[in-house]
C-alpha cells in the first residue's frame, strides 16, 4: 500500500496491527512501516511535526484510527503542545465506516469453573478492590443484590442519633424485622441508601437481627426520614441470579453465574478513571486547543470513594464523580458523533478553564453517574481559570446512575454563557439538567446559559418503570441568580418524586433573573412549575399539564417581587391548583386555567387559607384570566397542539416550536 500525499494535510495512521515504532504514515504495514499501534504514539507525533516547523503547524494534522478496541496501558493525555489552530486544528477521526473503542479497561481472557450449590459459575481472579462496573457482550452486568428489583424500607434513626441534625450523616440504621438476615460473610455486603435527594454507598461493619441495626464504615450523606426511606443492599452471594455477579473482597475473587442461553463470553473490567485527559494549564495561560474528534467510542472507566472517605456519598448531584473524560484547561475542543458509554463515572468533564467547546451529536448512556459536566462548584476570579461558551448540542444522553443514582444528565456550575440545545435526557433518578451551585443570593457564575429545544423525561423513574427513589428534583433545576439564563421551547415530561419534589421546572434557592417560556411541561409528580425561592422570574407561554398532587408550586414567602406567571396554559385533574406560601409578591395575569374534571380550582395557601377563584381574583390575581377548556387536539394522547379557535390565543398566548 502506497503512503497517501496531500499537500495541505499530514495524515498519522493508528492501527491493532500498528507498531509504535513506525513513521504511521501507512494505514497498513508495509515491508518495515506502517501505522503506529497507540493514539497517544500518533498524538505525541505532533510534537515532532511542530519541531521541524520551528514550533509552527502548517498542515493540517489528520490522525485515523482503524477499527477495533484499543485498551489503554494508561489514559490518553492531550497537552497544551499537542495544540492544533484555529486555521489547521488537529483532527482525530475513525478510518471510514469502522468502529473504534477506546477503552480504559482490559479483557479478561481467563477464568476457572465451579459449582457452588448446584449452580454453575466462572470465576475472576481481580484485584481492583473498588470494582463496580462489568460488562459482558458490551452491556452492564450488575452485582448481586436484594431485593432484586424493588426496595426495602428503613424502621428508623438508632436513639443516640435522633438529636442530629438532618445533614449530619449517620453511621447506623434500624431496619424491620425479616428484612436483613446476618449472613456469613455480610462484610462483603454494600448498602445502597436513598435520603433525601443523594444517595449514601454503605459498607457493612456489623448486623443485629435481634435489635434490627445495621452498622456501617462510612456514614450516610443526611441521616434518615426516621420511616420508610429506601436502600437496597449489593453484593450478596445468597441472592445472587442468573448474569450478576459478586465479589469476595478477602480473596479478590469474581464469581460469575452465566444464563446457559449466551455461548459467547467477552468481559471487559475497568481500569481507571479516565480514559482521555485534556490538560492545560489555565494559571499560566497553556490552553489545549483547536482539537477534533469524530465517531469515536469511549468507554470502560471506574471510580469509587477513596479509603480515607468518611462519607458514602456526596451532598448533591454526585458533584464530586469526575468524567471519563476529563477537561481542564480546554479551547475550543469538539467531540462530534462519538459515543461515551459502558462507563462507571460521568461521561465528559469541562472543569477549571474550559472554554468554547462542543458536544455535537454524541451518544452518551449506560453511565454510573451522569453524562456532562461544566464548570465548577467554585467561583473562579480570573477569565482564564473560568469555565464558560461551551455548547451541547443535539445528543442523546440516557440511561444514567448505574453506581450514583443522584447524577444529573447535564451538570452546570459556577459557568456561564453555555449552550444547551436540541438533546434529549432521559432515565435519570435525579435531574435531567442542573445549572447553578450558589444557594441564596450570593456571588454566582452561572448566568446567561441558553437551554432550547432539548426533549426531558423520564426523571425520578426510568422508562423500565424503576424509580421514584429520590426527592428534590426537576427535569431543569436552578440556583442562585442567573441573569440572561434563559429556558424556552423544552418538552419536559414524566418527573416523578418519591416523597416530594417531582417537578418540570424547578427554580430552587435563589434562583433569580431566568426566564422561562414557550415550554411544554406535562405529567409529574408534584407540579409542572415549582419556585422555592428566588426574584424577579419571568415564567410565560407554557403549558402546564397534569401534575399529580398540584399544578403549580410556590414555597418561601419573601419581601420582594417574586415572579411573574402570565400568558401560560395549565391544566389538570386536582382541585388544588396552586399550593405554598401565596403572600402575593409574585403577578399572576392571562393566564388559561382548566380542570377537566370540572372541578373547582382552588389556591391553598400551607398555612391552612384556601382561595376560591374570585377570592383569589381580589388579591389582584389573574385579573384578565379565564378557565375554559383550551381545546388541544387530543388531550388523551398528550397532544398539545391548540385549535384555531383556543381562548389562549385571546389572552395573548403565542404558538411555540418544539424541536421534537
Amino acid at each position: 500500500m502506497e503512503k497517501i500525499e496531500n499537500k495541505n494535510l499530514d495524515i498519522l495512521y493508528v492501527s491493532l496491527n500498528g507498531d509504535d515504532s513506525f513513521t504511521g504514515r501507512y494505514p497498513e504495514r508495509i515491508k518495515n512501516d506502517g501505522p503506529f499501534s497507540t493514539l497517544q504514539r500518533a498524538i505525541d507525533e505532533i510534537l515532532n511535526i511542530k519541531k521541524e516547523n520551528k514550533g509552527i503547524l502548517k498542515k493540517q494534522i489528520l490522525i485515523i484510527l482503524r477499527g477495533g478496541t484499543y485498551f489503554l496501558k494508561k489514559p490518553i493525555e492531550i497537552k497544551p503542545e499537542h495544540s492544533g489552530s484555529s486555521k489547521f486544528p488537529i483532527i482525530i477521526m475513525a478510518y471510514k465506516n469502522e468502529k473504534v473503542i477506546i477503552s480504559a479497561g482490559e479483557k479478561i481472557k481467563n477464568w476457572d469453573e465451579k459449582k457452588i450449590n448446584g449452580k454453575k459459575f466462572f470465576l475472576f481472579q481481580i484485584e481492583n478492590k473498588n470494582l463496580r462496573n462489568f460488562w459482558l457482550n458490551g452491556k452492564r452486568i450488575y452485582r448481586a443484590r436484594f431485593p432484586k428489583n424493588s426496595y426495602l424500607k428503613v424502621a428508623g434513626v438508632c436513639e443516640d442519633d435522633e438529636k442530629k441534625e438532618f445533614n449530619e450523616g449517620v453511621y447506623k440504621f434500624k431496619f424491620y424485622k425479616g428484612d436483613i438476615k446476618k449472613y456469613k460473610v455480610f462484610r462483603n455486603w454494600e448498602v445502597i441508601f436513598f435520603n433525601r435527594w443523594v444517595e449514601s454507598r454503605l459498607p457493612v461493619l456489623s448486623i443485629d437481627e435481634e435489635k434490627g441495626i445495621i452498622e456501617f464504615s462510612k456514614k450516610t450523606v443526611f441521616k434518615p426520614i426516621k420511616n420508610n426511606d429506601l436502600y437496597y443492599i449489593e453484593n450478596i452471594f445468597e441472592y445472587i441470579k442468573k448474569n450478576q455477579w459478586y465479589f469476595d473482597y478477602e480473596k479478590n475473587i469474581l464469581y460469575f453465574y452465566p444464563d446457559k442461553k449466551i455461548k459467547k463470553f467477552e468481559f471487559i473490567i475497568p481500569k481507571f478513571e479516565n480514559v482521555l485527559k485534556i490538560i492545560g494549564n489555565p494559571e499560566k495561560n497553556k490552553f489545549v486547543e483547536n482539537i477534533n474528534f469524530y465517531n469515536i467510542t469511549f468507554s470502560h472507566t471506574e471510580w469509587y470513594f477513596p479509603e480515607e472517605s468518611l462519607i458514602g456519598g456526596f451532598p448533591q448531584a454526585a458533584v464530586g464523580v469526575p468524567g471519563a473524560i476529563y477537561c481542564e484547561g480546554a479551547r475550543n475542543i469538539k467531540f462530534e458523533n462519538c459515543k461515551i458509554c459502558n462507563i462507571g463515572n460521568y461521561g465528559i468533564e469541562f472543569g477549571k478553564g474550559c472554554q468554547n467547546n462542543k458536544i455535537i451529536n454524541c451518544k452518551i448512556y449506560d453511565l454510573g453517574a451522569g453524562g456532562i459536566k461544566i464548570g465548577e462548584a467554585v467561583i473562579r476570579k480570573e477569565e482564564n481559570l473560568q469555565t464558560f461558551g461551551n455548547e451541547m448540542n443535539s445528543c442523546i444522553i440516557r440511561d444514567g446512575g448505574e453506581i450514583f443514582q443522584s447524577s444529573v444528565g447535564i451538570w452546570i456550575g459556577q459557568s456561564f454563557n453555555n449552550k444547551i440545545l436540541n438533546n434529549e435526557i432521559y432515565n435519570f433518578y435525579y435531574t435531567g439538567i442542573s445549572i447553578g451551585w450558589t444557594w441564596g443570593y450570593k456571588e454566582s457564575l452561572a448566568s446567561g446559559n441558553i437551554v432550547k429545544f432539548n426533549h426531558i423525561h423520564h426523571i425520578g423513574k426510568k422508562k423500565n418503570g424503576d424509580g421514584p427513589i429520590l426527592n428534590d428534583m426537576g427535569g431543569i433545576y436552578t440556583l442562585g441568580i442567573q441573569k440572561g439564563t434563559l429556558i424556552s421551547n423544552n418538552i419536559f415530561h414524566d418527573i416523578y418524586g418519591y416523597w416530594y419534589g417531582g417537578w418540570g421546572i424547578y427554580f430552587d434557592e435563589g434562583s433569580s433573573f431566568i426566564i422561562a417560556e414557550n415550554n411544554l411541561v406535562y405529567n409529574t409528580t408534584h407540579g409542572s412549575f415549582h419556585q422555592h425561592y428566588g426574584k424577579e422570574n419571568i415564567v410565560r407561554n407554557n403549558i402546564f399539564a397534569f401534575g399529580k398532587e398540584q399544578q403549580i408550586q410556590i414555597s418561601r414567602p419573601e419581601q420582594h417581587k417574586r415572579f411573574i406567571f402570565e400568558n401560560n396554559i395549565v391544566i389538570g385533574k386536582t382541585e388544588k391548583w396552586i399550593e405554598g406560601a401565596l403572600d402575593f409578591n409574585f403577578i399572576f395575569d392571562k393566564n388559561l386555567y382548566w380542570n377537566i374534571n370540572n372541578k373547582k380550582i382552588k389556591f391553598f395557601d400551607r398555612n391552612g387559607k384556601r382561595y376560591l377563584w374570585e377570592e383569589w381574583k381580589e388579591k389582584g390575581m389573574d385579573k384578565n384570566s379565564i378557565i375554559s377548556d383550551p381545546l388541544f387536539y387530543n388531550i388523551k394522547k398528550f397532544d398539545f397542539r391548540l385549535k384555531k379557535k383556543s381562548p389562549a390565543f385571546k389572552l395573548g398566548f403565542k404558538k411555540f416550536k418544539l424541536q421534537r
